[in-house]
């Protein structure tokens, strides 16, 4: 398989979304970075200083949504802007366009002898089935939640007449290659996220008593649950990420639970290796959190539902909650607190993710497609 890097005077642009911080979406542009490391970086919305060093050392074009006002705390209030928004990006100048998509990037319009390869992380969110958790009534008002429906609808109609601007799809699991099929109508391999398993490693302390979650502070995380279920089980919960949902999460939390914003990688690193487990109540796309507690050998107590089901191996490396109630997730804590998990086998499982091995899969990938191979 050749280096895709080696291939004569082949011009690539890289398309994320937003650039407001380092999830698990921008270790696989840091991939991508590395892999390219002349390409510049279109997106929506870039908050200097919010990404890695890597990532900002590429020249980082930002669309026009960049000069709205407080661009880079509510780039979602403009949403209805992106059809339009999208198309302004020109890459006349490229062979190969690489899109890290999770909300609309996957809908740039690349020149017809170029190859447009997505990575996507989740059709978008808002508008296919996450709609509820963002605009339910209960968080926006019964107003706010009609006018923003037919908003939604449009956008989710837009979303799947757009797919067909990809010439191959890659999904980041299982569960988002379903999701890509449903909505698509595509089919696409599976490729899972990189992890840093040289970076995140198991520690000499022994872990404290308490839970962790690590996530970004949005309604479909369920961050809720995991404070509730903490109350429940009278067990310490610590809080890592920031996100629109803090100041109400932090007035339903107790004493228990401390909030600890955004943490340094190796903050991060040492909050893992303290948690007797890592905690996450949502359904995930892919969850990049399980495996670097993993590597960091601690295990994981997460729904049974979605990405964590190709992550988590249930009674091996942490526990799937059939329920996402507060009571499972309770009961869930209470033995985690009576059970040891192998760290050796945690750490073992958490390699199969490996950066290395993403970054010589993706780069197969690729190759396909300059060859004109379906992806």
């Amino acid at each position: 398989m050749p280096d895709v890097r080696s291939w004569p005077g082949l011009r690539v642009a890289l398309v994320h979304d937003w650039l407001t911080g380092m999830r698990g979406g921008e270790k696989v542009l840091e991939s991508l970075c590395r892999l390219f490391p002349d390409a510049p970086i279109y997106t929506l919305v870039h908050q200097r200083g919010a990404v890695s060093p890597l990532i900002e050392s590429h020249p980082i074009r930002p669309s026009l949504v960049q000069w709205l006002p407080r661009a880079t705390e509510r780039y979602r209030h403009y949403l209805p802007l992106l059809p339009w928004v999208i198309e302004t990006f020109d890459f006349d100048a490229f062979d190969l366009v690489i899109s890290t998509s999770h909300c609309a990037v996957k809908s740039v319009v690349v020149p017809g002898r170029a190859v447009h390869l997505c990575y996507c992380h989740s059709p978008m969110r808002y508008a296919w089935d996450q709609f509820p958790h963002y605009f339910g009534e209960a968080r926006v008002g019964r107003l706010r939640h009609a006018a923003l429906r037919p908003v939604l609808a449009a956008l989710a109609r837009w979303d799947r007449d757009t797919a067909h601007r990809v010439d191959g799809f890659v999904a980041n699991s299982r569960h988002v290659a379903g999701r890509i099929q449903r909505y698509y109508r595509r089919l696409a391999p599976v490729l899972h996220p990189p992890v840093d398993t040289e970076f995140f490693t198991p520690g000499d302390a022994c872990s404290e008593p308490g839970f962790l979650v690590v996530s970004a502070l949005v309604p479909y995380k369920r961050i809720e649950i995991a404070i509730e279920a903490a109350r429940r089980a009278r067990v310490p919960l610590r809080i890592v990420g920031t996100g629109p949902e803090q100041a109400r999460l932090q007035r339903l939390a107790g004493d228990g639970v401390e909030f600890l914003g955004t943490l340094g990688d190796e903050a991060l690193r040492d909050a893992y290796r303290r948690a007797r487990a890592v905690v996450l109540p949502g359904e995930e796309d892919f969850g990049i959190v399980p495996v670097e507690a993993m590597a960091c050998g601690r295990p994981v107590i997460a729904l049974g539902r979605g990405g964590a089901c190709e992550t988590v191996r249930h009674g091996v490396t942490g526990w799937l909650v059939e329920s996402d109630t507060p009571e499972a997730f309770a009961r869930a804590m209470a033995e985690m607190m009576h059970t040891e998990f192998d760290r050796h086998v945690l750490r073992s499982h958490a390699e199969t993710f490996a950066t290395g091995r993403f970054e010589t899969a993706f780069a197969g990938l690729v190759g396909e497609a300059l060859r004109g191979q379906a992806c």
